[in-house]
């Protein structure tokens, strides 16, 4: 694979104290293979544990690593949201905080970009209980009976962009797990070209999901109807 110029990279990190200094640092020798530029970016949504005295910390021992921090946990959309608004590379990539993915796999991602505006993974076997599978077909159905569209994976924590396929689409409104539905559904107006790669997920080590709360849940149909309002589907 040909090195690029530049990227930003970031992860959203929520009460993610046992998981960030691993992520970080697994994530910096990729960075450094794949681009002559870049910047690895710790977004952390107002954690109440350690997660943001150790992004701090690591920040401190290289200048590449950045520190974006919503004072209050605002949601998954509000984290993606402050990754997008720091981000500065022509390219950017986000992958969940939680070491469910392998970020080395970005190179899949690189190969395809040049051909799209947009990379977006599926996971080749979700390693998640029964009822986020449950919650997972559910969501393809609603996306696709509301917004017209259809991915193996619309939630999948691991998406490339070009950083000025990512401007058509902004802003972004979705506070919540509506994030991902939000960015395909506008991305589909915009008419962007979107690939999708196979990656391996991770059973999670440490830390506790959110995605299957009920308010989550229905934080999401809230803003997904708002969204397919906005978009006039």
């Amino acid at each position: 694979m040909n090195r690029i110029s530049e990227i930003s990279i970031f992860f959203p990190f929520w009460n993610e104290e046992k998981n960030i200094q691993s992520v970080v640092e697994k994530a910096i020798p990729v960075a450094q293979r794949v681009a002559d530029k870049w910047e690895i970016i710790m977004v952390d949504d107002g954690s109440s544990d350690k997660t943001l005295e150790i992004a701090k910390k690591l920040a401190q021992k290289n200048s590449n690593l950045v520190v974006a921090a919503n004072k209050v946990n605002g949601g998954y959309g509000a984290a993606l949201k402050k990754g997008f608004a720091t981000a500065k590379y022509k390219f950017v990539v986000f992958n969940d905080g939680d070491g469910q993915f392998d970020f080395s796999e970005v190179s899949k991602f690189l190969e395809k970009i040049k051909d799209y505006d947009m990379v977006i993974g599926y996971r080749k076997k979700r390693l998640d209980n029964s009822f986020r599978h449950i919650l997972m077909n559910l969501l393809k159905i609603w996306d696709l009976v509301f917004f017209g569209f259809r991915f193996r994976d619309i939630d999948c924590g691991f998406k490339l962009f070009k950083k000025e396929a990512l401007e058509k689409i902004l802003p972004l409104k979705s506070e919540g797990a509506m994030i991902t539905t939000e960015i395909l559904a506008k991305a589909k107006k915009a008419k962007l070209n979107i690939a999708e790669v196979e990656v391996n997920h991770y059973p999670r080590v440490y830390g506790d999901q959110s995605g299957g709360n009920i308010r989550v849940i229905l934080r999401a149909v809230k803003e997904s109807l708002r969204l397919w309002k906005e978009l006039s589907f």
